[in-house]
């Protein structure tokens, strides 16, 4: 199912006139969003909606693997995860992680190649198909590497595997990358040489992956594009912003875009550099508080609002009509479809609320008055840390502080 929405990268202007800065010429491209949990009819693909979860999770365990050899150090949410869960295997699996995405157009090489990329804060790295990827990759785009005059190789191999199964690997280079006329130079970036079986293009729209998280958690253990960008001087103001919505949904590259929120910005630090992590002071259910402080990963690549199994089960004992739903996977819950509970986050001090809207993800079958939720478990989490998506982004302006180290939310406006 596809959404059309406007979808802009750009950059302020230069703030400060003595130190030069190359000033970009931000301008709108559009964005697709693509929700595979949904079957032609509307209703959600529960299998897949199970399966996301086990991924997202898996997601960021592999990232704890990569900040620990990067920095050597234990991250320190890593015992957030129960090292003796097993999870669940499978060759397409991370076909459900790219549920539900948010993609725009980069260029790599020179001559610049164009490329759809899925925007992910999830994660810190590039990487789109190379000219030898085999079959899983085709209708994809291709990078012929060779046919790039700036295209360096790095001689590193690199292969992006998560617990649940799934995985891409290939070849690590640098050349040039730009995004709505922002350019990179020497950019690292990954040409896959091997895609899994979820990357083909009815599942996985895009050609590749951007990161948007820090560089403590690449695989490359290199800077992201945004990073980049910020270093070599193309953006004024070290931030970006994004709306999410069925209408109008923005990426803002070089600060946020004012038309798009009101009132001020509710800022709260990243407590560790890595994942776009921070704290929040609770989750309520209307007006009561169920669940206390904690850790949070914001994440752009991840649909719905994870946590662990004893927590979920609070909020949703709090829901009139909201049932555990283990048919349909381990962690699911439903709830009504008229679902009009009043839920909300607190961060940085600030009530958020979830437009009761956002919460039913959709129905269980056609014609249904009953709902997946937008609460989900994963059985390896144990209250540590929560992985916050789409079902509350939807919900605030997100302003990601790469400069100041921090996260923004605000009311839509």
């Amino acid at each position: 199912m596809y959404f059309s929405a406007a979808f802009v990268l750009a950059a302020l202007p230069s703030l400060a006139t003595a130190i030069p800065v190359a000033e970009p010429s931000g301008q709108a491209i559009p964005i697709a969003r693509r929700n595979n949990l949904r079957r032609a009819d509307g209703t959600v693909d529960v299998s897949k909606l199970s399966r996301k979860i086990t991924h997202s999770v898996a997601k960021i365990q592999k990232g704890f693997a990569a900040y620990n050899a990067n920095t050597g150090e234990v991250h320190p949410l890593a015992s957030g995860i129960v090292a003796s869960a097993k999870r669940a295997t499978g060759s397409d699996a991370l076909t459900d992680d790219e549920a539900q995405l948010w993609y725009g157009t980069v260029e790599i090489g020179t001559p610049p190649h164009k490329f759809t990329v899925d925007f992910d804060t999830g994660s810190s790295d590039l990487f789109v198909p190379a000219s030898t990827c085999g079959k899983t990759c085709s209708g994809h785009n291709k990078w012929k590497v060779s046919a790039s005059s700036t295209a360096k190789d790095l001689k590193k191999t690199f292969k992006l595997a998560y617990g649940d199964g799934s995985h891409v690997s290939g070849e690590q280079y640098k050349d040039t990358v730009s995004i709505a006329g922002l350019t990179a130079k020497g950019q690292t970036l990954g040409a896959a040489k091997v895609y899994s079986a979820g990357f083909e293009t009815d599942e996985f729209p895009p050609d590749g992956l951007m990161g948007m998280g820090f560089k403590s958690i690449s695989d490359y253990n290199a800077d992201p594009l945004f990073q980049t960008l910020v270093k070599q001087g193309k953006v004024s103001d070290a931030s970006f912003g994004f709306k999410f919505s069925d209408h109008g949904s923005e990426l803002y590259l070089g600060g946020v875009n004012h038309k798009h929120y009101s009132g001020d910005f509710a800022y709260v630090p990243v407590t560790k550099e890595g994942y776009w992590q921070t704290d929040f002071q609770g989750i309520s259910v209307n007006g009561k508080s169920v669940v206390g402080h904690a850790a949070a990963i914001i994440d752009t690549g991840t649909t719905q609002i994870v946590g662990d199994p004893k927590s979920v089960a609070a909020i949703h004992k709090h829901i009139p009509g909201a049932k555990s739903a283990p048919k349909y996977g381990d962690g699911i819950y439903t709830v009504p479809c008229d679902f009009n509970t009043h839920t909300s986050i607190k961060f940085g001090g600030r009530t958020f609320s979830i437009n009761p809207k956002t919460v039913p993800v959709g129905q269980v079958s056609s014609g249904s008055k009953t709902c997946i939720s937008g609460f989900a478990a994963d059985k390896t989490l144990n209250g540590e840390f929560w992985i916050v998506g789409d079902v509350f982004l939807q919900n605030v302006y997100t302003k990601f502080d790469v400069g100041h180290k921090r996260i923004g939310f605000a009311k839509l406006a």
